[in-house]
């Protein structure tokens, strides 16, 4: 029987699972980035696998609260902070959150458009609405298919409005100081499309190059990073199951999983459309907002990424999410290193070459597969 430990200090519980030279444990954080995060870790016992579980709950409670732009904290000047300065004042801060925008600026000029960081005042607008009325795949939730009578939809003047004071070139960076400006007073940065990745790989790191782990995996929702292989001897590669967005729990009929991916020392990331939305007059209305419409992304039922660096695999996964199919297929094989597997509304699955021989059942359209 498998033994669980909680740990109230870093709301964790810890499962010791098949040994080997170390156990694996299971530690799963239900207070960073708005999801139940999951990790395993090998350790020599259950009071080191305590201990290092609370270090990193510690880590990754750092990158949740700086990349927060809706809470401020004390003694840290986060993403909440440098909105509250729009048009006021450059804000000084730490080098992670420096790091981040600069890269998703630079991958906004050079790689796609999809993801605008500057989108802030526009996504506040859409939580605004859905607050209160998701019905997505809740850690609890009896109903994901309820719908509420007094849910609306954003008006679109409004939305507009807001899409005036977007432009990501107002984004001012000072390399030398490490400060943030934001030009225009009623701007705002939104990190959603790409902090958890971005956090999710630097912990990564931190588990590989710090504490010295040739094992480990991490799964912050829709985002899972493999560090090495399994340790376990009979088990060659990691498997990480592809969710099917019309089956969220494995106690409803059917299977829960499209399909599952074995491999190792890389990310799995997925976009989709069935973990926050809200429903109005019937249609679901999820949280990944295409720029060009200001309304939700309307191609797919999900889109997951395989590459290297989970916070590449973050960004690529929305991006493709929020791309008509044969765009972003040409965009994903132009790619080095990066395959793609898209849930097309119909429930048909379409993958790129190089995906195939990571999957178990290698289920495929019949068009596609011709």
């Amino acid at each position: 029987m498998k033994k669980i430990i909680l740990l109230a200090a870093c709301l964790a519980c810890l499962v010791a699972c098949q040994p080997t030279k170390k156990d694996m444990y299971t530690a799963q954080y239900y207070d960073l980035f708005d999801t139940v995060t999951s990790l395993n870790i090998p350790a020599k016992s259950q009071e080191e696998a305590q201990e290092l579980s609370e270090k990193i709950h510690d880590k990754f409670l750092y990158y949740h609260k700086l990349y927060d732009g809706y809470h401020n904290y004390p003694g840290m000047d986060n993403l909440k902070t440098v909105n509250d300065q729009a048009g006021k004042n450059p804000v000084k801060v730490d080098d992670d959150l420096f790091n981040l925008i600069e890269e998703s600026i630079d991958r906004y000029h050079t790689k796609s458009k999809e993801v605008n960081i500057a989108m802030g005042s526009v996504l506040k607008i859409w939580s605004d609405y859905r607050e209160g009325f998701e019905a997505g795949a809740d850690f609890q939730d009896q109903d994901p298919h309820k719908e509420h009578s007094q849910a609306k939809l954003p008006p679109m003047d409004q939305l507009k409005e807001a899409a005036k004071h977007t432009d990501i070139d107002n984004v001012v960076l000072d390399k030398e100081k490490k400060t943030v400006y934001l030009k225009d007073p009623k701007m705002a940065l939104d990190l959603g499309a790409v902090a958890k990745g971005y956090a999710t790989e630097k912990m990564g790191q931190y588990l590989q190059k710090e504490l010295k782990m040739d094992s480990a995996l991490i799964s912050a929702g829709g985002n899972v990073r493999l560090v090495g292989q399994p340790l376990e001897k009979d088990r060659k590669t990691f498997v990480i199951g592809i969710q099917n967005p019309d089956v969220l729990s494995e106690d409803t009929q059917g299977s829960n999983v499209l399909d599952t991916i074995k491999i190792n020392d890389a990310s799995v990331v997925t976009s989709g459309d069935y973990q926050r939305y809200y429903i109005v007059n019937g249609k679901r209305y999820h949280h990944l907002i295409d720029p060009k419409t200001l309304m939700p992304g309307d191609y797919f039922r999900a889109v997951t990424i395989v590459t290297k660096d989970s916070g590449y695999a973050d960004f690529l996964s929305t991006t493709v999410f929020l791309m008509p199919y044969e765009e972003g297929r040409k965009f994903v094989d132009s790619l080095d290193g990066v395959e793609a597997y898209w849930v097309m509304k119909d429930g048909q699955i379409r993958y790129t070459d190089g995906m195939d021989p990571f999957l178990t059942y290698h289920r495929q359209s019949t068009e596609e597969a011709e």
